[in-house]
């Protein structure tokens, strides 16, 4: 009788481990371009479905060894946009860089460099986003305290953005993606080793602008 009972709860065990086990998000990547995936992830976000994949224990140990992630993020430190979220992406899934106005220096085109010549990335995406305080400080001027000043100077200085008359009826909104597009093009112009990457079409970049209200992303074309 009790060899009976433990061959039962051994098999109930068993059950439960292997329903458990089937239940986990799986490893590896999508078949989908790595942009796809951030976009249908954006359409889950936008539409309250985030899945919140590859956040189990089992995937966070099978990182442990090392990363690979198909794409890269540059994007804006702004608490509300958090990229991981905003793409319901999960651990391994995106290697992200973040400054004020994402903007890019020497330390910030360094880390996607490593991103791509290391990690494998095959896909950069630059994501502005709507209401984005450090064009709204450039476009409403006056004085900035510290190393604040840094950053409007910064915006200030990009040729895209200088293009934009200080009457455009739709200024903030075309000076964000004026900005996104900059990004793109010091990219391009700053890094030899992403250059060739591109010309032997190994690497590929995009723009894209986050809306705040819809918590939907756009893609901005060059």
């Amino acid at each position: 009788m009790r060899s009976a009972v433990l061959f039962i709860l051994s098999g109930c065990c068993l059950f439960i481990f292997t329903t458990c086990r089937n239940t986990q998000a799986p490893l590896q990547h999508t078949n989908n371009e790595p942009l796809t995936d951030l976009m249908e992830g954006n359409q889950r976000f936008a539409t309250h479905h985030a899945t919140h994949p590859h956040s189990s224990g089992e995937r966070m140990k099978s990182l442990e060894s090392g990363q690979h992630p198909p794409i890269a993020v540059i994007c804006c430190s702004d608490s509300r946009v958090p990229p991981e979220i905003v793409f319901d992406q999960g651990l391994g899934d995106m290697f992200v860089v973040r400054t004020a106005g994402n903007l890019l220096g020497g330390l910030e085109i360094g880390s996607i460099e490593y991103a791509v010549e290391h990690l494998g990335v095959k896909e950069i995406l630059v994501m502005g986003h709507r209401e984005c305080g450090a064009v709204k400080a450039f476009i409403e001027g006056g004085s900035t305290p510290g190393h604040i000043r840094d950053i409007v100077d910064s915006i200030r200085a990009e040729q895209e953005i200088s293009q934009i008359p200080a009457n455009d009826k739709n200024l903030l909104n075309d000076c964000i993606q004026a900005n996104i597009l900059h990004g793109i093009h010091q990219l391009k112009k700053q890094s030899d080793m992403i250059a060739e990457k591109i010309r032997e079409g190994k690497l590929q970049i995009h723009g894209a602008c986050y809306d705040l209200s819809k918590g939907k992303v756009e893609i901005i074309n060059e």
